[in-house]
């Protein structure tokens, strides 16, 4: 249900659909750790394939940092990979080494390969394939070049890429945009002016592009300060771009837009961790969580909703406690929902959710605020999804709120509301390896001892 390579953890990531319907993620991977060293650390992409987007097989690694003095000789970050002829293309960012002041030097470099499972690469020359052009971004200290992401252009032959760049015109805190370039064969580029440029976004990361069923554009970015991702639509590659605000809540990260093996449109993201699986462990790279369906209505905002391919891993209803699960139910007004104690024979909340109306929270120990959001319309109905630490929240179907919670045991899930409690019946989800118990592995609940 959530992935990350054993005794690893996942940042970054790309997917890619074989012919036979295999999936394959390609991701950053480190270890778990609060000094976390990304020069040093992200030298390499993992691995893993699946035939469903939930049952992840990890396959070891795929890809490493380039030879001594080249550009990307000290690390190697966010990438994306292409179908190209009978093969692949993948653009990725190599880092080179540190400006005077210490800033990672970026760039965007290319490899092929024959094949189209994310394997077998090989590296397009020894230089980079774009830069960051100095008349629009910023270069040299607190610079950004990564992420790139490359589709077809929709008013030539050739191909644009999308970048998560700095916007020289910008105070480095605002100036975090999205740059554009286009090519007609891949290896060379033309650097444009920025494509999306808010001025009041610190960094837009991992921008992802995705055409739509009427041919119209939808880009997501992620906004480094808020620690989640927004939504922008134009009709036409070269805009206007419309901002459409956040798509996933705080705590969502690094989203990717595929195909899924029932025909809808998901979308995949990280979730952070927290050192030595504790509440008071400094928030560390996470894991890939399950997908999200996504709804792009004509006239509206985009929305991530529960994508029913995940049913296939609920059973049957059961009111006992289970650590994890899923839980439905309708609300008329305020109620708050317990979904752990601090003993296992109850005792004092240790997880909760709450809502009364537009404002939806969690809290945790002592009554803790752990995550709060204020929805648009007043929500009917919740979704309640708790796997180990890792919890959502969909209001009305949409997914609205997530939080990490290492605290209490498995209770009972009951709601409180207008006074009366009662009990909420849930429905256990189905791990697809429930016997890892690696530093990876989903948090199996508190220690007996």
């Amino acid at each position: 249900m959530r992935y990350a390579p054993p005794g690893l953890c996942v940042n970054d990531f790309a997917l890619l659909r074989d012919e036979d319907g295999t999936y394959t993620v390609l991701h950053l991977q480190g270890p778990w750790t609060a000094e976390f060293d990304h020069l040093r650390m992200e030298t390499s992409y993992g691995r893993a394939t699946s035939t469903d987007l939930v049952d992840w097989q990890p396959q070891g690694t795929a890809f490493g940092v380039g030879l001594p003095g080249r550009f990307d000789q000290q690390a190697v970050w966010t990438m994306h990979p292409v179908r190209h002829g009978d093969g692949t293309a993948m653009f990725y960012t190599g880092v080179s080494g540190l400006t005077a002041g210490g800033w990672p030097l970026q760039s965007v470099g290319l490899a092929y390969s024959d094949r189209t499972d994310g394997t077998g690469w090989r590296r397009h020359g020894t230089a980079p394939v774009v830069e960051a052009d100095s008349r629009w971004y910023r270069t040299g200290e607190q610079m950004a070049w990564r992420d790139p992401f490359v589709v077809r252009d929709d008013e030539s032959d050739g191909w644009v890429m999308v970048v998560c760049a700095s916007d020289a015109s910008l105070p480095v805190e605002a100036g975090g945009c999205v740059a554009w370039a286009t090519s007609d064969d891949l290896e060379h580029w033309t650097v444009h002016p920025p494509l999306i440029s808010p001025g009041d976004v610190d960094e837009l990361e991992c921008p992802v592009l995705e055409r739509l069923d009427d041919g119209s554009w939808l880009l997501l970015g992620s906004i480094g300060a808020t620690r989640g991702f927004e939504s922008w639509t134009a009709p036409s590659l070269r805009g206007p771009w419309a901002r459409r605000g956040p798509l996933g809540p705080t705590g969502s990260y690094a989203p990717r837009i595929i195909s899924a093996p029932d025909g809808s449109r998901v979308v995949l993201h990280t979730t952070p961790r927290q050192v030595g699986l504790t509440d008071t462990g400094d928030r560390c790279r996470g894991m890939l969580a399950q997908p999200k369906r996504l709804v792009v209505p004509a006239d509206g905002a985009p929305r991530l909703e529960w994508w029913p391919g995940l049913d296939a891993w609920l059973g049957e209803e059961t009111d006992v406690p289970v650590l994890h699960a899923v839980g439905d139910l309708g609300i008329s007004g305020p109620v708050e929902i317990t979904l752990r104690t601090h003993t296992d024979e109850g005792g004092q909340p240790a997880l909760t959710v709450g809502c009364d109306g537009k404002n939806l929270w969690m809290t945790g120990p002592d009554g803790a605020r752990l995550g709060e959001t204020v929805l648009t319309e007043p929500a009917a109905g919740l979704r309640i999804l708790a796997i180990g630490e890792y919890v959502e929240v969909y209001a009305d179907g949409v997914f609205a709120l997530t939080t990490l919670c290492y605290s209490g045991h498995s209770t009972t899930w009951t709601a409180v509301a207008e006074g009366r409690t009662r009990t909420i019946p849930v429905r256990p989800i189905r791990l697809p390896a429930p016997d890892r118990d690696d530093a990876s592995a989903v948090w199996p609940g508190p220690s007996p001892h």
